[in-house]
């Protein structure tokens, strides 16, 4: 009978390997179990191969992200909707830093990608549901403006989960997100109330640094 596999396991993997990438370690079948307690087998046991273990490590990082977002409560405010995405966005990448870095490197295959498309579609949902409640302009392209709010997050993403910004930085992300919005035709002061009760979503800062204040 075969032995039920372990997703605890998997995840152990997946995150070692993540982790050797960053810090430039060999990601050999041997280096990659060492001290993990499980054998090199694990490996087939889980992925098949290595090159099936590539494949899965990228799409780990998308199906965090699609969690995370799918987490997001949907309110009666679209704008604040949007601000909570971008915040649960963040949240995903400053939890699995060294999964965030591999989920955008082309040079690793996915298993599925339109699973990973899914966090644009979550903000382009957002976008025409905040047209349809008058918030935003009705010539405004849903799919333009929520590239330009996902570039917002991932740039700060970049810059504070695995990049030289302290967790401080991510503040930015208020005003930057409300011109966005006002620039679709959300009124200013409405707009600021609503981003800033969606980036409220965001976590507190770590050990020895202060929270990001809107």
């Amino acid at each position: 009978m075969a032995r039920a596999k372990d997703p605890a396991v998997r995840s152990h993997l997946l995150d070692r390997a993540a982790h050797m990438l960053r810090t430039r370690q060999p990601v050999t079948l041997r280096a990659l179990v060492a001290g993990t307690g499980v054998s090199t087998m694990a490996v087939y046991t889980y992925f098949g191969s290595m090159d099936g273990l590539w494949k899965a490590l990228r799409q780990e990082g998308f199906t965090r992200l699609a969690a995370k977002l799918a987490a997001v409560s949907t309110t009666t405010d679209p704008v604040r909707d949007l601000a909570s995405l971008g915040a649960a966005y963040l949240a995903n990448a400053l939890e699995s830093p060294d999964l965030y870095r591999v989920m955008f490197d082309a040079g690793f295959e996915l298993e599925d990608a339109d699973a990973a498309d899914e966090a644009l579609h979550c903000l382009v949902r957002a976008v025409e549901r905040a047209k349809t409640a008058g918030r935003f302009r009705g010539d405004v392209d849903p799919l333009e403006l929520a590239t330009h709010s996902w570039t917002i997050g991932h740039g700060l993403a970049s810059l504070v989960a695995t990049g030289p910004l302290p967790h401080q930085a991510l503040a930015h992300a208020v005003p930057m997100l409300t011109a966005l919005f006002v620039s679709a035709g959300d009124d200013p002061v409405r707009c600021r109330r609503s981003v800033e009760r969606g980036w409220g979503q965001m976590p507190p800062a770590g050990p020895g640094t202060a929270a990001p204040r809107p």
